[in-house]
């Protein structure tokens, strides 16, 4: 697996003038973006995931080519086979666990008694230990089981890549110990690539290879994932 990202794109509002100008290669399987907020992490991904589309440039992961500004090439999102995993998880409060988990699927899950789901869907119940909270709604569970929710959901359509979107930022330090060993584990079992964005250095350490750090939408630096803690007191002691 490789990912090659080299785009650009402006974007003007009227306090602000932001330039994304992304350069990165890898062939690592699990990399993740580091730095601090408003650094242009979540619009990076957002551009792979087909959400926002550079000005130029060339996104490819693997052998798939995502956007090529040069050969027109822009794939559509649902085209891209990516799961993105939000911050705050983005649960349909309207819905179910078991409908939620279901949603992207094309199944008259609707209908269904939520002890019959697509296997997709059943997969990840019970990888996750959901069983007891199908018919409950996202207001009603915990923090743990909303990242197992959101989780489930997107790899339910069964993705080629998985984004990862500060997937422990909203969790209190107990459970973002436990959920972040969880989710190693879950990467270990899974033949699958994934985009991590961060600002905890242990989370880039735990979940990713290789750490491109990203300042004022600019790849400055790039480490393995084990050597980020030292790299991290850097950028403290620099300011």
């Amino acid at each position: 697996m490789s990912f090659l990202l080299a785009i650009q794109r402006k974007l003007v509002s009227p306090t602000r003038e932001f330039i994304l100008d992304i350069h990165l290669h890898s062939d690592a399987k699990h990399i993740a973006l580091y730095g601090p907020s408003g650094s242009g992490k979540s619009m990076t991904v957002q551009a792979i995931a087909g959400l926002l589309t550079p000005e130029q440039g060339k996104i490819q992961v693997g052998n798939r080519v995502f956007f090529d500004s040069e050969k027109k090439i822009n794939l559509a999102p649902q085209q891209r086979k990516v799961a993105y995993l939000f911050q705050d998880y983005g649960l349909f409060p309207h819905l179910t666990v078991a409908q939620n988990i279901c949603f992207g699927l094309n199944h008259s899950w609707f209908n269904r008694s939520a002890r019959h789901l697509p296997a997709q869907a059943q997969r990840w119940v019970d990888a996750f230990e959901l069983t007891s909270v199908l018919r409950s709604y996202p207001a009603q569970l915990s923090g743990g089981q909303k990242q197992r929710t959101a989780l489930a959901r997107a790899l339910a359509v069964e993705p080629d890549l998985l984004l990862l979107d500060e997937p422990l930022a909203a969790l209190d330090q107990d459970l973002r110990i436990r959920l972040r060993a969880e989710l190693a584990e879950l990467q270990h079992s899974l033949d699958m690539p994934t985009v991590l964005i961060t600002h905890d250095p242990e989370d880039a350490r735990v979940l990713s290879e290789q750490v491109f750090r990203i300042r004022q939408g600019r790849v400055f630096d790039q480490c393995h994932a084990l050597d980020l803690k030292a790299s991290h007191r850097e950028d403290i002691t620099l300011g």
